[in-house]
């Protein structure tokens, strides 16, 4: 998806250069949190994070990308310039030049078919299952005995998430309440196995999907295909 994105890039930057308006865009943020579609997605796990940030991510990582954003990591569009305008498309002309429809933006998203790499049916079907796998019996099972397990040790939370969303640990800087309960809830998860569980129970779900909807997602699979390629052509030059 990087080279997706780099392609955009490329093509907006073209746009704006053929109205005759210097633009660049915003530098790429840095990561921070979960690493792919799976980490967090059953809740915290590394014991160490979780003794000095709760449930917070790493703070290193939650630093630079702060600084990234005060340092300014934008295009330097304002909304009503006419930067800002060409790019959404919400003016007709620029120094007599006809603005794309939707923009510079929307015309890069059309030349790299944008709304294919979204990937709706893939995410639909994993988001169904997600919802689903926790209506599965040995997973209700799992989540009850981390329950009790934090029970005992004084925490009153039915499901794993509800503790990492618990509107007392929204604050910036972890309390030494929320690094209690978040070890407590590390302590509790390797003693249930319940994101193992969760995840086996969700994956044959999404198994079932994958043989269930076969055809649409093969459909949506060349269509990314075709985007990549088109995103590769316009990095490489060709």
């Amino acid at each position: 998806m990087s080279q997706l994105a780099q392609a955009k890039k490329i093509l907006i930057s073209d746009c704006m250069e053929g109205l005759g308006l210097a633009w660049a865009p915003a530098p790429d943020l840095p990561r921070v949190g979960p690493k792919t579609l799976t980490d967090w997605r059953y809740g915290i796990h590394d014991e160490g994070l979780a003794a000095a940030r709760g449930y917070k991510v790493d703070a290193a990582e939650q630093e630079a990308y702060d600084a990234a954003v005060e340092k300014g990591a934008v295009d330097g569009s304002t909304a009503n310039s006419i930067d800002a305008r060409a790019l959404e498309g919400r003016i007709e002309k620029v120094n007599g030049r006809k603005v794309p429809a939707g923009g510079c933006v929307g015309a890069a998203n059309k030349r790299i078919d944008a709304d294919a790499v979204q990937a709706r049916t893939a995410l639909d079907l994993a988001n169904a299952a997600f919802v689903t796998s926790q209506r599965e019996a040995e997973v209700v099972q799992a989540f009850a005995d981390w329950s009790a397990c934090m029970k005992r040790d004084g925490y009153d939370y039915k499901e794993p998430l509800n503790a990492s969303d618990d509107p007392k640990f929204a604050s910036d800087t972890p309390s030494s309440q929320e690094i209690a309960t978040a070890t407590t809830d590390i302590a509790c998860r390797k003693r249930t196995d319940v994101a193992r569980i969760w995840f086996q129970a969700e994956s044959r779900l999404q198994k079932q999907a994958i043989e269930d909807h076969a055809e649409d997602l093969s459909a949506e699979r060349k269509k990314i295909d075709s985007a990549v390629r088109t995103a590769s052509e316009i990095v490489t030059g060709t």
